[in-house]
């Protein structure tokens, strides 16, 4: 099985930056980081869950949605099972809880499905 922990989350005052990480542990035979694209939603106050973007398995593909395409960055260290959210230029309505996921296929994720999900880290972006 895959289990993911998110860190890095906290408060910043609009238009700065920070990086959030998602490391993950894998239990499953035959599987290593490698066999997962990996994905980041957020889910703002009172709001359901968004897709924010996606990395593929090998680092080859990112995709992002077009509310943070250009001020956020995905990317992935096989060296340490982690995956990374840079954000800049952050707005209040970035405002949310972040999750990262992983899935065998990233056309899942790309339709909010992940086969593992991690707990969640909160970002606070203040006017």
């Amino acid at each position: 099985q895959v289990k993911l922990v998110e860190s890095g989350g906290g408060l910043v005052q609009s238009g700065g930056s920070l990086r959030l990480s998602c490391e993950a542990s894998i239990r499953t035979s035959g599987r290593t980081f490698s066999s997962y694209s990996m994905g980041w939603f957020r889910q703002p106050p009172g709001k359901e869950r968004e897709f924010v973007g996606t990395i593929s398995w090998d680092a080859g593909n990112t995709y992002y949605a077009d509310s943070v395409k250009g001020r956020f960055t995905i990317s992935r260290d096989s060296a340490k099972n982690t995956v990374y959210l840079h954000m800049n230029k952050l707005k209040p309505e970035d405002t949310a809880i972040y999750y990262c996921a992983a899935a065998i296929r990233l056309a899942d994720l790309l339709i909010n499905i992940g086969d593992y999900w991690g707990q969640g880290t909160q970002v606070t972006v203040s006017s």
